[in-house]
């Protein structure tokens, strides 16, 4: 069985941000994790969960996703986010990223498990350790998607 533990950071919301990824299983361990210049703290805790799926290099593994979201956990496990799907995601946020998760999620058995933040869990205090730092990186990267939603028109 694999473990993900994720977390999001942003500071501002929108701000700053970042995503902290560990993966587990076994022996192997592995730390993930990377800033952007301008996002929210609900992209961050997506995406987390995004490039802790699309690092397993094979299909149809037992995944349990450790995360401090409800965001994201309500959204898959109360199955709201298969009903926004089947409407175009019309009015939902995020759905660059909701899609992406799908096209991970399906090719996987995966569980959630909620955890609290910032109350003591090794892992959890791990990732948001590691999505701060993420966020207060001097190579922000442009997340591109979000910014172009939420440009302001510029008047001639």
């Amino acid at each position: 069985m694999i473990q993900i533990f994720t977390d999001g950071a942003a500071s501002g919301n929108p701000g700053p941000g970042g995503y902290g990824v560990i993966l587990r299983s076994g022996s192997h361990y592995k730390e993930l994790s990377e800033g952007f210049r301008l996002t929210t703290n609900n992209r961050m805790e997506l995406m987390a969960v995004c490039v802790g799926l699309e690092s397993l290099k094979k299909i149809n593994q037992e995944v349990t996703i450790f995360s401090d979201s409800k965001y994201v956990i309500d959204a898959v496990e109360k199955k709201w986010v298969f009903g926004w799907m089947n409407k175009g995601f019309a009015g939902k946020k995020n759905k660059d990223l909701w899609l992406r998760f799908l096209q991970s999620y399906k090719l996987h058995q995966v569980k959630f498990v909620w955890v609290k933040g910032h109350a003591g869990h090794p892992e959890n205090e791990r990732c948001d350790e590691l999505a701060v730092l993420a966020s207060k990186s001097k190579m922000l990267k442009i997340d591109s998607v979000f910014e172009m939603e939420n440009q302001k028109p510029k008047l001639l």
